[in-house]
């Protein structure tokens, strides 16, 4: 699957989860956080797309995903994915 595919299906999953997904640019990394009650995951447009994908499967290693049908290639690259700094 190639890289854009994967950021497509991670907004995909994001909506299933009911989990916002904000794009920003600037000198910050991205991550996950609670506001309102809500949760969102922001991911940087400067960082390339490799790091866009890390962030987003480093966030939603962190939900329970057993129940969700996820697209193979997407629930692989979450379970393999290990966070980097860039």
């Amino acid at each position: 699957m190639k890289n854009k595919e994967l950021l497509e299906a991670f907004h995909l999953l994001a909506e299933k989860l009911e989990i916002k997904i904000m794009k920003g640019k600037g000198d910050f990394s991205g991550g996950d956080c609670v506001v309102n009650n809500e949760n969102v995951i922001v991911i940087n447009n400067n960082k390339p797309i490799e790091q866009r994908l890390n962030t987003l499967a480093g966030c939603f290693k962190k939900y329970n995903l057993d129940g969700l049908y996820i697209i193979p290639a997407l629930r692989e690259y979450i379970d393999n994915a290990n966070r980097l700094d860039f």
